[in-house]
């Protein structure tokens, strides 16, 4: 499976993006997908997931009332609506999928990454 995130670019405080993350099989479909970020000079981080179904969704406390995951089953696409954005929202994105149909927040539940978006927020 490839996946191929789309949608960073350079925002200032309080814009909206969103992030588009398509997978090459449609097997992807019957699993959960999940987004990560990784700042510069930090550990990568889980930011939101959602289950195969997309009924349901997790995100990392700093993003939650801000960032709406989603997905569209039969196009294995998943999504990731990110308002209100902040200058530490600054990273590359990454979009996975995980090795099970629910969703996770560990990274090593994942086995299969993209290549990453990056995401710049200025003060």
């Amino acid at each position: 499976v490839q996946l191929q995130a789309s949608g960073g670019g350079l925002v200032q405080a309080g814009d909206s993006l969103r992030l588009s993350c398509t997978s090459s099989k449609r097997t992807s479909s019957n699993n959960g997908m999940g987004w990560f970020r990784q700042a510069p000079g930090k550990e990568r981080e889980f930011v939101a997931s959602i289950n195969w179904s997309g009924s349901r969704p997790f995100y990392a406390d700093s993003v939650k009332g801000r960032f709406t995951i989603s997905r569209d089953y039969g196009q294995s696409m998943v999504y990731l609506q990110m308002n209100s954005l902040k200058p530490e929202d600054t990273a590359v994105y990454y979009c996975a999928v995980a090795r099970s149909a629910g969703a996770s927040t560990s990274g090593g539940d994942y086995n299969c990454w993209g290549q990453g978006t990056l995401v710049t927020v200025s003060s």
